[in-house]
């Protein structure tokens, strides 16, 4: 009877053992499967960086390629689009992303870094909004000329007859104007400046470092963030990131006279009078501020990815004809951005193709 007993114990205790091991072990393979699901072995890597203004749809189109080609990993980093240039002359980056071209001494350097030409693709058509927090004013409008007069200094509280000029009828506060300013060195800066130049008589050359009034913030998302929690304050910022954060955007007007509201098919239209101004196969874009086209929203950018043109960079390549595909544009007009048209688009397409 004891035996028997003892027998029987024994058969649970190993029963016991073989039901947890089997649990352990199927555990284990679980916990791997889910792993390795999560965290694909990565095969290749390429790193990027420079313009801010892309970050929303360049970390849309990571995640995308990473998903559809699996063991391929994008990194970029958001660093401005001067820093962008220096990592990638420096040979720190496959690529940068800049919002203004490079000037002849970069573009000399970059060259020789790629041992041949570096040339620009434009991929990502964004608009500069002039974001501002005034919760009494819900619909601001603004002429070049006014947004000279405050981004310069000379303008300086928001009830100044410029600016109600611009706004007949809406009850503007006696306070003084808080104007907010990038402090890196960065393309929306350029870009912006080049616009009021043209538009606006800006006094000073176009720079991607600040030449005029205001305190000074870092990033894009800086600039956003800075305006949305200062009341009566302005600054500039890619939509995007305005529209991310919800802050109020003024209406511009443009050379046809009309104050136009920022949307993607507004700044679309400012493309139409755009004229290539590149070397040969190089693809930078001359925009118009002046445009005259009925609805355009006229103060826009374009971001360009530098490459070199004569490496063979399968990764790049591949990458960056899927940001060019039908599947990477459509993605930018869910995030504030607005697509390459099709005569661009079909020059960065040819581009992607020939460079080997």
């Amino acid at each position: 009877m004891a035996r028997s007993t003892w027998i029987a114990a024994v058969a649970v205790i190993v029963a016991i053992a073989v039901t947890a091991g089997a649990a352990l072990a199927i555990g284990i393979l679980l916990l791997t499967t889910r792993h390795g699901r999560q965290s694909p072995q990565i095969a290749a890597s390429i790193r990027g960086s420079g313009s801010t203004a892309q970050k929303g749809a360049m970390d849309a189109w990571r995640a995308d390629f990473e998903r559809t080609h699996p063991g391929l990993r994008v990194i970029y980093e958001a660093t401005g689009s001067g820093a962008g240039i220096r990592d990638f002359i420096a040979g720190r980056s496959a690529f940068a992303g800049s919002d203004v071209p490079m000037n002849p001494q970069e573009q000399a350097l970059a060259d020789r870094r790629c041992g041949g030409r570096a040339v620009h693709l434009p991929m990502v058509v964004g608009a500069i909004a002039l974001a501002y927090n005034l919760p009494t004013v819900p619909d601001l409008k603004l002429s070049p000329a006014t947004l000279t007069g405050i981004f310069s200094g000379r303008i300086t509280r928001w009830d100044a007859p410029q600016i109600a000029a611009d706004n007949r009828g809406s009850r503007l506060p006696p306070t003084r104007i808080r104007v907010f300013h990038r402090s890196d060195d960065s393309g929306t800066t350029h870009n912006f400046l080049s616009y009021l130049k043209a538009a606006g008589n800006w006094p000073h050359q176009p720079s991607r470092r600040w030449n005029g009034s205001g305190e000074g913030v870092v990033s894009s998302s800086g600039m956003a963030q800075a305006v949305e929690h200062r009341r009566h304050s302005i600054g500039y910022v890619e939509y995007a990131f305005a529209s991310s954060a919800r802050l109020e955007v003024a209406q511009i007007r443009n050379a046809a006279g009309q104050f136009v509201a920022l949307t993607p098919e507004s700044a679309s239209m400012a493309l139409k009078g755009a004229t290539s101004a590149g070397r040969k196969d190089d693809l930078v874009v001359r925009l118009d501020y002046l445009t005259e086209v009925p609805g355009a929203y006229p103060l826009i950018l374009a971001t360009y990815e530098i490459i070199c043109a004569n490496r063979n960079d399968p990764l790049v390549r591949t990458f960056l004809n899927y940001t060019a595909s039908d599947a990477g544009q459509t993605y930018l007009p869910l995030y504030g951005y607005a697509m390459l048209p099709d005569d661009l688009l079909a020059k960065v397409r040819a581009r992607l193709g020939a460079t080997t």
